[in-house]
């Protein structure tokens, strides 16, 4: 195992009723802050009121930014950069999912940044600061309430790229997993599938001894597994509700990485889909994930397929290794469609060849290829992505 510094200094209040604790906490930093939200869904099901109710308790004023797309726009940042501004605004407060949390750090980067918002995300060397941020989450997803990243879309250009540092990372964050309840069937799976997908790119490493981190992955998609349906059937299950909320946060909060090789695969190709089709990120992951893993099934690599498909799936571990791969393939691929009901393939979604090939050079990120787990060069990202139709 590698040598590493782990340090996630986001303050989480986790459980029922954890709002009221969010303007205390807010206040230790910021006065003036701007409210980031998507769409009215929040101000239906009583967070918005509850939110805004407690940030009066304590005098804190707020203007608000609302409109922030499923997958964030520059444009949607820009805004929020000059409303901070000129309204003199020392805080930045998300209420939302990864998409209006991944919007909140960018305005926070880009009120320190003399230069267009837009430079932060093609180039996150550039964030030297932010505004403190703060986060109430309503989907288990993303992860972004307990980590430095951002993903931002600038549609015109075709481009959808990750970025964070630091000072992006939230102060604080509410988890209720009540603010979950109202989360559709579809997004609920679709976010069950995004935090399998931070799993996997943690797990399958060139690594062989990050046993715990391994151990801990492995715990973490056997909760999505079990609970994802639940939560999709069942969303007011508190249980699942909560499993999924932690599962989403450390999935992602860096835990899984730390001491390991490795660099991520699936979704550089999937922020192609969404640049290009602007279809929901979670299920992009899932259409590809496994046409990925028997892509890059090989001597090479199917011993870390037989420990998932032992480990996850109880799949019998006396059968011929590429048996157990083979079928922890299927069975991952049986879970997305069939228990958390996510198309099947591209074709669903009304994706056809038509940008691959600009797609697959794009997902190198003009490095040529993707060093995660097996390198891919363009050649090989098209043919995941034609497997995937």
């Amino acid at each position: 195992m590698y040598n590493f510094t782990f340090d996630v200094s986001t303050k989480i209040f986790f459980g029922k009723g954890q709002i009221k604790n969010l303007s205390g906490e807010i206040i230790k930093y910021s006065n003036r802050i701007l409210l980031v939200y998507g769409g009215g869904s929040i101000k239906k099901n009583g967070i918005y009121n509850a939110v805004v109710s407690n940030l009066k308790e304590n005098n804190i004023e707020f203007i608000e930014l609302s409109g922030v797309e499923p997958n964030p726009r520059i444009e949607s940042v820009r805004k929020g950069v000059e409303l901070c501004r000129v309204n003199n605004l020392d805080g930045v407060l998300a209420i939302g999912g990864g998409s209006s949390i991944d919007c909140a750090k960018v305005i926070a980067a880009g009120v320190k940044y003399n230069g267009d918002a837009w430079d932060l995300v093609k180039n996150r060397k550039f964030i030297k600061d932010a505004l403190p941020i703060f986060s109430v989450l309503t989907i288990a997803a993303t992860g972004s309430e307990m980590d430095v990243n951002a993903v931002i879309s600038d549609i015109s250009r075709n481009e959808k790229l990750g970025t964070g540092a630091p000072s992006t990372l939230p102060k604080v964050s509410i988890l209720d997993p009540e603010y979950t309840y109202s989360v559709p069937k579809k997004h609920t799976a679709a976010g069950t599938a995004d935090i399998m997908s931070h799993t996997f790119e943690n797990y399958f490493n060139v690594n062989n001894d990050a046993y715990l981190q391994s151990r801990m992955a492995e715990a973490i998609l056997k909760t999505c597994i079990h609970y994802g349906p639940i939560a999709c059937q069942n969303p007011e299950n508190y249980e699942a509700r909560a499993n999924l909320m932690w599962s989403s946060s450390w999935a992602i909060n860096g835990l899984l990485a730390k001491g390991a090789t490795q660099d991520w695969s699936v979704h550089p190709i999937e922020h192609e889909l969404s640049a290009f089709y602007d279809i929901t990120h979670g299920d992009g992951l899932a259409i590809l994930t496994p046409h990925w893993m028997r892509y890059i099934l090989s001597e090479d690599t199917v011993d870390k397929f037989v420990e998932y498909g032992v480990n996850v799936w109880n799949i019998d571990k006396n059968l011929d290794k590429f048996t157990i791969a083979n079928k922890a393939i299927d069975l991952t691929q049986d879970f997305f469609t069939n228990s958390l009901n996510i198309p099947k393939n591209l074709r669903e979604l009304d994706i056809d060849e038509e940008y691959f090939d600009q797609m697959s050079v794009k997902a190198t990120k003009g490095n040529g290829r993707i060093n995660g787990y097996v390198t891919l060069n363009p050649d090989d990202i098209k043919k995941i992505l034609i497997n995937a139709l």
